[in-house]
């Protein structure tokens, strides 16, 4: 989706549509430079109020459109940014297989909204057809953003160009089945990636053997249970910055059976989606390319499957992690961990700045969050105050959750350093507390994505977040070190 930027509707438009923003106690001045036939006419006859998301289609009224609609905002003044999604939803869904450039007027959208809501447009216009043998016929490619007084530049419409490409990539590598997206592919995606911006990303890709010259050996628990191999996959942007970089470790479980510890079958489909922090990251990684961001940055994901066999891992087993902690195994559904320790372990080597690891890691944090916002867990108040900033920023949110010394010993384990599940009562939490335990010689944040990195039921599919969140993080850091 591409934006341009107009200060004034031209008298000749190359826009197939207008779509005019109203509010409601101000209808009239919103409409008057337009020069509408008939309007007061038509606004007691219709009895437009311009409501939240109320449409009002004004045929052959405006001289230079054709098709023109007017969509209320209810009270501009009492507009929350959570709204703006059904805005951009209701404009996106009325052209995106009728015209292929619609102009949009924000003069009635408060200013500090404008961003948002163009970030917002591209995220209604995402649709996946991959594997359909009827495709969509979406032939919506630019929108015109139209308004007298704003904060919008092209720099920041780069950036919502970038966090959509990014996030449309992480989508469509989330809504891939695990037959065709496995760790392997995963690797290869991050190696074509490096190859389309080869002056950016450099990337480096572990196979199992390197796995177990390191001692990644709560890795290889996970996947040595699966005839796929798993890669740990590590993509560097802009190294040549001197800065220590920002690292951003993804759970790449492409398809999670539970392993011994079976899931359930029902809903088992929607595992695919357990490689969602992986697609975050490389989403992130590629958007990252193409704002050109001066940040130095480290991609770093854990790609395994998690299947049961005769090798598999079983519950009660112990092995030794890349850190030398020793870890008995009570739950192998509770892998996402185990792929994690190791990796957090072997990203010390970049001597990062700060390390985010984004993961689908528990159910628990679902029942605690919902599918609202991701669960966020740091000992560190300043790395979590800038992750709450961005989410509110991003409308990508995040809410602190406690990683606290007195649920650590909720994973002691009689027979090793450490478990890998902490009981029935705060799970998110224990889950949260056995990553901090190998992180605790650098910044580190874990965002607990279970319940926000993809929606089930008629709507099912991968969201793309956090991308938005991370992408704005990065950008702050930016601006705050410039």
């Amino acid at each position: 989706m591409k934006f341009t930027l107009h200060r004034a509707l031209p008298t000749q438009t190359s826009s197939e549509s207008l779509w005019i923003l109203v509010d409601s106690e101000d209808l009239q001045k919103n409409l008057n430079s337009y020069k509408i036939n008939q309007l007061e006419d038509i606004l007691t006859v219709t009895q437009f109020k311009a409501g939240f998301n109320e449409n009002l289609p004004l045929i052959a009224q405006v001289p230079v459109q054709s098709n023109t609609q007017l969509l209320g905002l209810g009270k501009s003044s009492e507009l929350k940014a959570i709204k703006l999604a059904k805005i951009a939803q209701t404009i996106i869904k009325s052209t995106q297989n009728k015209f292929k450039q619609i102009t949009v007027d924000l003069s009635a959208l408060p200013t500090d909204l404008h961003q948002l809501f163009a970030l917002n447009l591209t995220q209604a216009a995402y649709a996946y057809d991959e594997f359909k043998s009827k495709k969509n016929e979406f032939i919506l490619e630019s929108i015109q953003l139209m308004v007298d007084q704003t904060p919008l530049n092209d720099q920041q419409l780069n950036l919502i160009h970038a966090v959509q490409s990014g996030q449309n990539y992480a989508r469509d590598l989330g809504n891939r089945p695990g037959n065709i997206c496995f760790p392997e592919y995963l690797a290869d995606q991050a190696l074509a990636l490096a190859a389309q911006y080869p002056d950016l990303l450099t990337v480096n890709v572990l196979n199992e053997q390197h796995m177990a010259d390191l001692g990644m050996n709560a890795f290889l628990a996970v996947s040595k249970g699966s005839d796929r191999e798993g890669r740990i996959i590590t993509l560097e942007y802009n190294t040549q910055l001197e800065q220590a970089p920002v690292v951003l470790v993804g759970k790449g479980v492409t398809f999670d059976t539970g392993g011994i510890s079976l899931k359930p079958g029902l809903g088992m489909d929607e595992m695919k989606f357990d490689m969602c922090g992986a697609a975050s990251v490389l989403g992130t990684m590629q958007a990252l390319c193409e704002a050109r961001l001066p940040v130095h940055v480290v991609g770093a994901i854990a790609a395994a499957e998690n299947m049961p066999s005769g090798r598999a891992t079983r519950p009660g087993d112990i092995v030794t992690s890349m850190s030398g902690q020793t870890i008995e195994i009570l739950n192998t559904d509770a892998e996402g961990r185990l792929v994690l320790c190791d990796t957090l372990t072997y990203i010390k080597r970049f001597n990062p700045a700060l390390v985010i690891d984004i993961a689908t890691l528990t159910g628990a944090c679902v029942v605690a969050l919902g599918k609202v916002v991701s669960g966020l867990f740091t000992p560190d108040d300043e790395l979590a105050q800038d992750l709450l900033q961005a989410g509110e920023q991003s409308l990508d949110r995040v809410w602190r959750m406690p990683v606290m010394e007195e649920y650590q010993e909720l994973l002691d384990s009689p027979f090793a350093d450490i478990a890998n599940i902490g009981g029935p009562y705060g799970g998110a939490i224990t889950a949260a507390c056995f990553l901090e335990r190998f992180t605790r010689e650098y910044r580190w944040a874990h965002l607990d994505v279970a319940g926000t990195a993809w929606l089930s039921g008629t709507a099912k599919g991968a969201t793309g977040r956090p991308v938005p969140l991370l992408m704005q993080f990065l950008a702050n850091r930016v601006e705050t070190n410039n």
